[in-house]
């Protein structure tokens, strides 16, 4: 009796370059400064678990449940947004291993009920920074110094001002060949935005020339590109500079947005309150809304996805203009 020969496999093919694609688009997913965000909550997470010899991946609901109290408890409490993050990046992590999250309150009848205590307990009202209205963005920039570090500053906050930029675009989001000029203005390149999970593709953001030419984000982004001699380059448009006048060549990390905006209000002197670079974009929504610009039109400049935030924005601009308090005869 003859014995069939198995027939012999032909070596499967290389997919290396293709798992390497999957990682890359796999990290694409998450914004870097989300990334970063998770990998810290995941820290934290990890070494409350080491100290009490509780599960960590895979965790359980009740190790959770542990932790969020904890950190609710604490002096000062944890945030309540903050918290809900630190519940994102544990589910992320488990579904990241194809595990069940224990972290999801929806799914999870005790966590839930926690949560909700922790809500009523520490309230859920958010902490974010102070708007900076069209007043004190005339007194920062005046106070600018006259050289080329100065000619930066205006024209980034001026810029970030007027498009209600997030600090990640005015650091690494725009380079010198995305503007074009026009006679209404100037016309952004938008390659990369935070929305684009939902609104996939580069966006054109136009910015129109200001009413006076010492506040113009158009006048001094031209002023600090031929100041700058960027006008042949095709690197970032905003970079560092040091005392001596000289220019780095790579693009401001979204921290230096931070450290460029409060030595500028610094230097203005009397603007008090929690100013971050989220306060030249909640300002310019609420200064808009303020001047009575419509909510679409808000939300088309700012690239906020939903209208939730601008609507919070638009309220907090009513407290004084629509209030019937100021109709008493006082």
């Amino acid at each position: 009796m003859y014995e069939l020969e198995s027939p012999r496999q032909a070596p499967g093919p290389d997919l290396s370059d293709l798992v390497a694609n999957v990682e890359k688009f796999f990290k694409a997913s998450k914004a870097p400064a989300t990334t970063k965000a998770y990998d810290s909550d995941l820290r934290d997470y990890l070494a409350f678990c080491t100290r009490n010899n509780l599960p960590y991946l895979p965790t359980t609901v009740e190790a959770v449940v542990l932790y969020v109290s904890s950190v609710a408890s604490a002096v000062p409490p944890l945030a309540f947004s903050t918290i809900n993050r630190r519940l994102a990046a544990i589910t992320f992590a488990h579904r990241q291993r194809g595990l069940e999250s224990p972290a999801t309150p929806s799914k999870h009848f005790l966590l839930r009920e926690v949560l909700a205590g922790i809500k009523r307990t520490l309230g859920a009202a958010p902490q974010g920074a102070d708007p900076l209205l069209s007043d004190a963005i005339r007194r920062i920039v005046a106070a600018c110094p006259e050289n080329l570090l100065g000619t930066r500053d205006r024209a980034l906050i001026l810029l970030g001002y007027a498009m209600g930029s997030r600090r990640s675009e005015l650091a690494s989001g725009i380079e010198v060949r995305d503007l074009t000029f026009t006679e209404q203005g100037l016309c952004i390149l938008l390659r990369h935005h935070k929305s684009e999970r939902f609104d996939p593709g580069p966006r054109t953001i136009a910015v129109p020339f200001g009413e006076h030419q010492a506040t113009c984000p158009v006048r001094w982004v031209k002023v600090w590109i031929e100041a700058a001699g960027l006008g042949e380059t095709q690197g970032p448009l905003f970079t560092a500079v040091d005392r001596h006048g000289n220019l780095g060549e790579k693009a401001l990390a979204p921290r230096s947005i931070a450290k460029i905006l409060a030595k500028a209000v610094a230097r203005s002197g009397g603007i008090e309150g929690k100013i971050s670079p989220h306060s030249l974009r909640s300002g310019m929504c609420t200064q808009a809304a303020i001047n009575g610009a419509e909510e679409r039109d808000i939300q088309r400049t700012t690239r906020h996805r939903s209208t939730v935030m601008v609507r919070h924005y638009i309220r907090d601009a009513d407290l004084f203009r629509a209030n019937a308090a100021a109709r008493l005869g006082l």
